[in-house]
């Protein structure tokens, strides 16, 4: 018997599974192999950017999925992301555009404003490189950042002013389109949030945002849940592979606890502790892994031990040797260049118990 898949209804009035797969991150050749393990496991949500540059092996593993009857395009929802160098407005439909042809799709249930930065090239900004521990660092808050249209890389130089609301108004002209079901926004603190809101025509449906048990984010989640903005968390494990992020989440003495008192491993405490208040993005190419992070829909963790969640010490993301938080912005913090001048100011103060 099939297992029923739980959902978070949105502003629009559309269903979004609580948990999906993030393919952030996916050596190339894996992620093909993990969305169709994780769609034959049960997930129908996908969550996907152009910046990932896997788009295609994502986009053919769809269509042999479609292709021999596995699952209907229908039954799944898809997120892809405008990368902040495509967020002059003229550039926006092309972006979608480019993705949609990538993922061999005619629409996405939700695109999402991320990380304004103006590149004529997402290709020039693979995760790769010497300059990729600058990606990282900068790659929280960049939704709040432009840089100059052709730039390469993350000068200080190339940083500009930024124009969310111009960006937002052609981002709405893809919702009516048809081509984006819904739209939505990611890494945008309460404050870029509620100014959003308050010029937007079509709200935002969806703010994206790291979340896991050391960065909770309850402030943040209470705005959107009192503004009717669902609230996603990306990296709900702390991104603990061995990859260039690293974060000590799983080691953390509260959570083992947990896990122990419930006799499953930690991860699995992590992300069933997130997904019971909004969706999560868990991030694996381990077939094993990707189906126990969906295995969270079936068991729950007692009230007594739940409770302790709200014990663990958050991060503080001013300070440079704490690695709770996985983004802090860094790089796009300038005396001279851009929007902001300190890490603070680029995140609003919402820098520790967020």
């Amino acid at each position: 018997m099939a297992k029923a898949i739980q959902f978070f209804e949105l502003n629009t009035g559309a269903k979004i599974p609580s948990v999906g797969l993030g393919t952030w991150g996916a050596a190339p050749g894996a992620v093909a192999d993990a969305v169709t393990t994780a769609i034959k496991a049960g997930y129908r949500h996908i969550d996907c950017a152009r910046l990932y540059c896997n788009e295609k092996e994502v986009g053919c593993a769809l269509k042999k999925l479609f292709d021999n009857g596995v699952v209907k395009r229908g039954e799944l929802w898809i997120t892809a992301k405008l990368w902040c160098n495509d967020h002059a407005p003229e550039d926006v439909p092309k972006s979608l555009e480019t993705s949609l042809q990538d993922l061999q799709l005619d629409y996405v249930d939700l695109y999402l404003e991320k990380e304004i930065v103006k590149s004529n090239s997402v290709t020039k900004m693979r995760f790769i490189g010497p300059s990729a521990k600058e990606v990282v660092q900068g790659f929280g808050n960049l939704n709040t950042s432009n840089m100059k249209k052709g730039s390469e890389g993350f000068k200080p130089e190339n940083l500009t002013e930024t124009n969310i609301p111009a960006t937002w108004r052609a981002m709405e002209a893809l919702y009516d389109s048809g081509k984006a079901r819904a739209i939505g926004v990611s890494n945008f603190s309460s404050k870029k949030l509620g100014d959003l809101l308050a010029v937007a025509r079509v709200p935002p449906a969806v703010n994206q945002v790291e979340c896991h048990p050391v960065w909770q984010q309850p402030k943040l989640h209470e705005f959107c849940k009192s503004k009717g903005v669902h609230l996603s968390g990306y990296s709900p494990l702390g991104s603990p592979g061995k990859g260039m992020i690293k974060t000590q989440v799983l080691k953390n003495s509260i959570l083992n606890t947990i896990a122990e008192g419930i006799r499953e491993i930690s991860c699995t405490s992590s992300s069933q502790w997130m997904q019971g208040m909004h969706s999560v993005l868990p991030k694996s190419t381990s077939e094993s892994r990707i189906k126990e992070n969906f295995d969270i829909f079936y068991w729950s963790i007692p009230e007594d031990l739940f409770a302790k969640l709200s014990e663990i010490e958050q991060a503080i993301v001013i300070l440079p040797c704490m690695q709770e938080r996985m983004v802090r912005g860094t790089v796009f913090v300038h005396q001279t260049y851009g929007s902001y001048r300190t890490v603070g100011e680029l995140w609003d103060g919402e820098t520790s118990d967020a």
